[in-house]
């Protein structure tokens, strides 16, 4: 009998050793992937909206770009956190996984968020946000109409087209509150833009209701910790030491809440005006979407190439977590089916359940 405890105690001593082991080394590689790390070359560049700079991080394929797509970010942090993630463990960049598909890639920083200044009135509104993604659009699409310029060799073939100005368009990415500054713009603006892609469409009740507390003066208030892991919400599909590294490099970039003022301009929201083609994808945990919202908005987009695409386990920052592969091959697939001069062809035409 005695010998059977002792075998016992030595037993769950080993467990209990080996337990020790595992936990030390989940800890040290959590703590080695909550480090962001640089993801690669990329280049700033500072685009002039009514005299206001506007800042944008881009990424290019090594080769000739295939398509060129717009990305913008939600209501708490800028681009380059949002878009552009990796850690000494994976790379959780969505830039990154764009470029491999081909596509050049540009991460805006909207007024008073990363490395773009807030405006003299301290505040951000819906409309001004569209105007400012339309201008970098415009920006956007005169670079690449001068680098073709620039790129074409002289000949004295004088029998040739000249380009069509839809092969100069860009495409527009939204995530979030993004998601309805890019529609607004595209409903405003409906020539600059070649598609439109939203994912984590928040539309819900007081979505279009400026607070009545809001001060006279934009609050300025602290960004949190809390803030910066709220987005990730399914477990286990994503590294904690993953989640870590954004809040890290989410606070560096934006430490500071941007302030948001006349949220009734997003009464203008009219899917009814998006003239352009359309992916609606959304994450099948996101619990900041409503599935109503985007059966309204889906069954009112009037072109006839759109795509509504669920996500399957993903949240509101599926890009980063399980459904990331996914996300992007669906999203590059689109961009890339729609760069073509003819985007009449009702070939996506489909809802997801």
């Amino acid at each position: 009998m005695q010998h059977n405890k002792i075998n016992n105690l030595a037993l769950i001593l080993l467990i209990s050793l080996n337990l020790s082991c595992a936990l030390t080394a989940l800890s040290a590689q959590a703590e080695e992937c909550a480090t962001p790390r640089a993801t690669g070359t990329g280049t700033a560049h500072s685009v002039q909206v009514d005299g206001h700079p506007i800042a944008l991080w881009s990424k290019t394929p090594a080769t000739p770009p295939k398509a060129t797509l717009l990305l913008v970010h939600g209501r708490t942090w800028s681009g380059r956190p949002d878009f552009d993630l990796a850690t000494d463990c994976e790379d959780l960049s969505l830039m990154n996984g764009l470029v491999a598909m081909g596509i050049e890639t540009f991460a805006v920083d909207m007024r008073g968020y990363g490395e773009t200044p807030r405006d003299e009135s301290g505040w951000l509104t819906p409309n001004r946000a569209a105007r400012d993604i339309a201008g970098v659009l415009g920006w956007l699409f005169e670079r690449a109409r001068q680098t073709s310029e620039q790129s074409r060799e002289p000949s004295g073939d004088q029998s040739s087209e000249p380009s069509s100005d839809e092969q100069f368009k860009a495409h527009l990415f939204g995530w979030s509150y993004g998601a309805t500054m890019a529609q607004l713009a595209v409903q405003q603006q409906p020539q600059l833009a070649k598609s439109l892609s939203l994912f984590g469409y928040a539309v819900r009740r007081g979505y279009s209701t400026t607070p009545k507390n809001l001060p006279l003066e934009p609050p300025r208030a602290a960004n949190t910790h809390a803030n910066a892991i709220s987005d990730f919400i399914v477990p286990n599909s994503i590294n904690p030491g993953a989640i870590e590294a954004f809040a890290l490099a989410a606070l560096a970039a934006d430490p500071i809440r941007t302030d948001w003022n006349n949220l009734e301009q997003w009464k203008a929201l009219d899917a009814r005006k998006v003239s352009v083609p359309t992916l609606l994808l959304q994450g099948e945990f996101d619990p900041l979407t409503r599935r109503r919202v985007h059966k309204k908005l889906f069954r009112r987009l009037p072109h006839a190439n759109k795509q509504w695409v669920v996500l399957k386990g993903g949240d509101h920052a599926a890009f980063m977590e399980t459904p990331r592969a996914e996300f992007i091959t669906t999203l590059a697939r689109f961009v890339l089916d729609n760069n073509t001069l003819d985007n009449t062809l009702d070939n996506y035409k489909r809802e997801t359940p």
